[in-house]
């Protein structure tokens, strides 16, 4: 009877194991398209340093640092996501293969990590229980912009108070499997240290009954790998995907100098064939039939894995000097309409099987020309994002639309290129004039 129940369970796993991957898959896919909406940049170029920025920026964590606070509570949780899935690797083993604690065969260098994790597990979750304080009774000021109304703010307590119930079920299942070993229940082999959960749990748990301790502690298990299937599963629906994109986000940061505008492509080669009437037009090349970015669609796919990638932490609009003055342009929340027009496109396309039917709306209808023109491209959010998001990148691209193709640039900005099309200067005196000052 035992035996079937085992068998029973192992199925349930199994079954359970592969529907939580095949709906993750799908969203993590669904992503993966949207992105890839995106027009075609080449950023495959000096590899070394692009290794060297993710390992640095995206491993390292080195731009937290500029918070020291927040950059150690961060680093732990970090530590924790990367290091306890080793234990999830051996929780999924025994759920297959109906094992208890399959890897403890490396013996005393498996009692040590046992012994770290729950030491991880532990600053995990006083880690998070400061980020809600901070976020909630402190309430930091870049946590309680306008931005994060609604669903972001709602996305935030969602994952910190999953992440406190997993590591509470991960200690407490430690302490009933602990009790258990000591008490030599079969099953239940001598494996693991448990620093944490031997003072914080097993004293209340000593009490209970060993077939208490067996029903507390598969409730525990089950509990702790459902809900990292069900985090899973939250991932792409939350900020929190840049768990699993900063990674290829820092890989293909751009690496050029901060101040360094690209050009457009097409305008160049245009310029160059009106200037030289005998210049070669090059096989295939097709005339530019739009300037700037109009839509989603007109982003690079490394503007919108950006968009994927921002963890709204806000400290671009924390050290944007035109949000400090009072002005409306919020760099983290460019990046969320970004992300929002995004997935509004993506959801378009799925309803009409594959295809885009206009929907009379595009970017602009997210980000207002107040916002655009309010940013004076001085670098300071690209500088701060802790993962090398670029939204100004976004807001110089969409100003180039508003100029380029409906002429809607603000008027002191039309004097400026007036002033440069009529005296070769972005001021209004003549060339001629231009030297007389030095005449005093």
């Amino acid at each position: 009877m035992l035996q079937v129940k085992h068998m029973i369970a192992q199925i349930l796993f199994v079954a359970l194991s592969g529907v939580a991957t095949y709906f993750f898959a799908k969203n993590v896919g669904k992503i993966r398209r949207n992105i890839l909406l995106g027009k075609d940049i080449d950023l495959t170029d000096n590899k070394p340093l692009r290794w060297k920025t993710m390992l640095k920026v995206a491993f390292g964590q080195t731009k937290m640092a500029a918070r020291p606070i927040p950059f150690v509570l961060h680093f732990i949780v970090y530590a924790g996501f990367i290091l306890i899935n080793i234990e999830v690797l051996e929780i999924l083993i025994d759920g297959i293969f109906g094992t208890h604690r399959v890897l403890s065969f490396f013996g005393p260098i498996y009692n040590l990590a046992i012994g770290f994790f729950e030491i991880l597990a532990f600053g995990v979750l006083v880690a998070c229980v400061i980020f809600l304080c901070r976020r909630y009774i402190i309430k930091l000021a870049r946590f309680q912009s306008p931005d994060l109304k609604g669903f972001a703010n709602r996305d935030a307590a969602t994952i910190l108070f999953i992440e406190i119930i997993l590591m509470g079920a991960l200690l407490k299942m430690n302490a009933a499997d602990q009790i258990l070993q000591a008490r030599g229940v079969e099953h239940y082999i001598i494996a693991g240290s448990f620093p944490i959960s031997s003072w914080l749990v097993v004293p209340l748990y000593n009490l209970f009954s060993t077939e208490s301790l067996i029903l507390i502690e598969r409730i525990a298990w089950w509990f702790h790998i459902i809900g990292i299937f069900i985090f899973m599963n939250y991932l792409p629906f939350s900020k929190h995907f840049h768990v699993i994109l900063a990674f290829p986000n820092t890989w293909y940061s751009n690496l050029n100098a901060k101040g360094q505008l690209n050009n457009m492509a097409s305008v160049t080669q245009e310029v160059k064939l009106m200037l030289n009437p005998s210049a070669v037009v090059p096989e295939g090349y097709q005339p530019p039939t739009s300037f700037g970015v109009k839509d989603v669609t007109d982003l690079t796919w490394k503007n919108l894995m950006d968009a994927y990638s921002c963890t709204e932490c806000g400290r671009c609009t924390s050290s944007c000097p035109q949000n400090i003055t009072g002005k409306l342009l919020s760099p983290r929340k460019i990046m969320m309409d970004t992300r929002d027009r995004l997935e509004e496109v993506g959801k378009n396309i799925d309803a009409n099987k594959g295809t885009f039917v206009d929907d009379n709306k595009n970017l602009h209808s997210y980000i207002s020309e107040a916002e655009l023109w309010a940013c004076n491209t001085c670098n300071a959010c690209v500088e701060a994002c802790p993962i090398n998001i670029n939204p100004m990148e976004i807001i110089v691209e969409m100003r180039r639309f508003k100029v380029m193709e409906q002429s809607a640039a603000p008027a002191s900005i039309n004097s400026m290129f007036s002033n440069i099309e009529n005296n070769q200067a972005p001021w209004q005196f003549s060339p001629m004039d231009r030297a007389n000052w030095t005449q005093d």
